[in-house]
C-alpha cells in the first residue's frame, strides 16, 4: 500500500504549521474505483485505505468510474413519447390560460353587476334572477 501513497510535508510560513500532503497514484485511484464499482460502500474503501477527504473518493468515480454509481435518474421513453410529453404540456398551457380568461371575464363581470347595482341602487343579481327567465319562457304574459 505504501508504493500508492505518496506523502510530502509542506510548511506553511504564515502559521508555522507543517502541513501533511497526501498524493495518490492513478493506479491506486482506478483500483480504489473498482472496488467501489464490485460493490463495497464509499465509506468502506475509505476506511480501508485511510482516505480522509470526504468527497475524494467522489471526484475519483466522477473522473475514472462509470457514471452510474453517483445516483443520476435516467430516464427511458420511447420514440413517440417525448412528442407525446411535449403535445400535453402544450394543451396543458393553452387549458391554463382559457381558464385565466374564464375567470378574469367573471370577475369583469361580478365588477360590472357591482358598479350597476351602486348606480341604479338595486340589487341585479336577485332582480335577474327567476323573474327573467319566467319572462322569456313565457313572453306573451
Amino acid at each position: 500500500m505504501s508504493y500508492y501513497r505518496f506523502t510530502t510535508k509542506t510548511k506553511n510560513y504564515m502559521t508555522n504549521l507543517d502541513k501533511k500532503v497526501i498524493r495518490y497514484s492513478i493506479s491506486f485511484k482506478l483500483m480504489v474505483v473498482k472496488e467501489v464499482e464490485s460493490g463495497l460502500l464509499i465509506s468502506e474503501v475509505s476506511r480501508k485505505y485511510g482516505i480522509k477527504g470526504g468527497q475524494t473518493v467522489h471526484n475519483w468515480i466522477k473522473k475514472f468510474g462509470k457514471d452510474h454509481l453517483l445516483n443520476k435518474i435516467v430516464r427511458i421513453e420511447m420514440k413517440g413519447e417525448s412528442d407525446q410529453i411535449k403535445q400535453l404540456q402544450k394543451e396543458l398551457l393553452a387549458t391554463k390560460v382559457a381558464l385565466a380568461d374564464a375567470v378574469m371575464v367573471n370577475k369583469i363581470l361580478e365588477d360590472l353587476v357591482g358598479k350597476a347595482n351602486e348606480i341604479y341602487d338595486t340589487d341585479l343579481k336577485k332582480n335577474i334572477g327567476l323573474g327573467s327567465l319566467q319572462i322569456i319562457k313565457n313572453p306573451m304574459v
